[in-house]
């Protein structure tokens, strides 16, 4: 059986360094707009908000 399209791989960028730090799935019916996390970005040793691209 296929996966569902419902949810989807998304890449999270960190606002700070611009570098693609994290792969993560999400809800393409719940979640429409763009997501925004606070996650750690090893680059700059800080949590930053890393935010999703296409």
């Amino acid at each position: 059986m296929a996966k569902s399209d419902k949810r989807v791989k998304i890449t999270l960028e960190c606002t700070e360094c611009k570098r693609r730090n994290y792969i993560t799935m999400k809800s393409k019916i719940n979640d429409r707009e763009r997501l925004e996390m606070n996650k750690y970005c090893a680059h700059e040793r800080k949590h930053t908000v890393h935010k999703e691209t296409r």
